[in-house]
């Protein structure tokens, strides 16, 4: 029987053991899907806290269901380690780990590539690798396989299979999750995409589209965040335009939105946020340039985004000087930190960003989200205020809504504070609005 044959009897018997490396936002609850849906699944990670608390069935991420959790690792279904020896009892095992930007703003793979050398040590004949972190074009085949081969002995095709499938996770999504969102496979071989394609389709209820290779699936990947990037580019400096003619943004996106075809609804804000919108425009320029390739487009966007966090501050300044406020000593109340509405994910959020800028400037900044009661940026921890109230409110000078969470009392917010700043517009349905900004 052939590897492929034996991979896919194997499959279809639910006797795959499967490892997941890097139990955070995308890992685990990839863990947990793949666990409940009848294989045995080990998931490795190097923090020993996320070990700790996923084998004593503490969840820890949004998307996942406590029970769920708590259940499977009850009746043996999922278990934890940081030792990678058990990489030799998997079948399959996908990467997830995180691919940020280092100082310089370049690609940060130093994690895919210790996680592949910690895989390949162990690495067992008839195992399919599948990496999910969102990366260059050009990273599974160019980085990961060598790794692998070098380190196991095994040679890919023949030993093991490889692939690229991009991860969709979209946290606090109510419709979307990792069971039923549609799902993208590249491999180096067609036996390696049909195989791997045929796990994801054992474990997950969506749609599973086949690419040629993995470097499309990796290119596929970044066109979905750059397209984001260079529309909320455009939208942005729009915003900043329409403010100078005196005319709402918001108004026109929702007036834009009402053409039932050719046109998307993007939206302002103070800044982007989270692992993948920021940060994958960055990969791709960084590749291209291996070609002699400049990305215009996508650079003057970035550079739009960047910028946004610095805008909002001197639109804070602009609003402090109409009520005779000095920036220096200001008392500002910034609402929400998480980089997008209800949701305990502060990665890359611009709200950080805005709250650094304005200390430098001498603001009294202090601030209040129910998801996120403390955070650390530039190595410094901020805790934040438990509750807001009418007395809390009316004691700062100014609001600033940095992410837009819905289950803050903005009637209250705009009643009692001398002036509201929001970035996103998430006061849209206050009916008392002298006193509100946006952006």
């Amino acid at each position: 029987m052939s590897m492929k044959e034996e991979l896919l009897k194997k499959i279809k018997e639910k006797s795959i053991v499967v490892g997941v490396c890097g139990l955070g936002y995308v890992g685990l609850p990839l863990a947990v899907e793949k666990a409940k849906a009848g294989f045995k699944t080990i998931g490795f990670d190097v923090q020993a806290s996320k070990v700790k608390m996923v084998n004593e069935g503490h969840n820890y991420i949004g998307d996942v269901v406590d029970e769920d959790l708590a259940k499977l690792v009850k009746d043996g279904m999922l278990m934890a380690t940081s030792d990678f020896s058990f990489v030799s009892k998997v079948d399959f095992i996908a990467i997830c780990v995180p691919t940020p930007l280092d100082i310089h703003q370049q690609p940060d793979i130093s994690y895919v590539r210790d996680s592949a050398i910690a895989i390949s040590k162990h690495l067992k004949k008839g195992t399919m690798v599948v990496l999910e972190s969102t990366t260059y074009p050009g990273t599974t085949e160019e980085l990961l396989k060598p790794i692998l081969e070098e380190g196991s002995g095994l040679k890919c095709g023949e030993d093991f299979y490889l692939g690229f499938s991009p991860e969709r996770v979209d946290p606090g999504n109510l419709i979307y999750k990792t069971k039923n969102t549609p799902k993208v496979v590249g491999a180096i071989g067609d036996d390696a995409r049909e195989v791997i394609a045929t796990m994801y389709r054992a474990v997950l209820q969506s749609d599973i589209h086949e690419v040629s290779s993995p470097a499309v699936a990796e290119m596929e990947k970044i066109l979905e965040n750059t397209y984001r990037n260079i529309n909320i580019g455009l939208i942005n400096e729009l915003a900043q335009l329409c403010h100078k003619m005196k005319i709402s943004i918001w108004e026109v996106i929702e007036a834009a939105k009402s053409k039932p075809y050719g046109f998307q609804a993007f939206y302002p804000g103070p800044g982007l946020g989270g692992h993948c919108i920021p940060l994958d425009p960055y990969y791709l320029s960084w590749k291209a340039r291996e070609y002699g390739f400049h990305t215009s487009m996508i650079e003057a966007s970035m550079m739009i985004n960047d910028k946004m966090p610095e805008y909002t501050v001197e639109r804070t300044s602009d609003i402090l000087n109409r009520f005779k406020k000095s920036m220096n000593g200001a008392k500002v109340l910034q609402i929400g930190v998480a980089y997008k509405q209800d949701i305990d994910d502060y990665r890359e959020s611009p709200a950080l960003v805005v709250g650094d800028l304005l200390r430098k400037e001498g603001c009294d900044v202090t601030y209040y989200d129910p998801y996120i009661p403390k955070y650390r940026y530039k190595g410094q921890w901020y805790e934040g205020i438990k509750e807001i109230s009418p007395e809390i409110v009316s004691k700062f000078d100014i609001v600033i809504v940095t992410s837009g969470h819905t289950t803050i009392d903005y009637d209250m917010v705009a009643k009692y504070a001398p002036v509201v700043f929001d970035t996103k517009n998430a006061m849209k349905n206050v009916k008392y609005r002298e006193k509100i900004e946006l952006l």
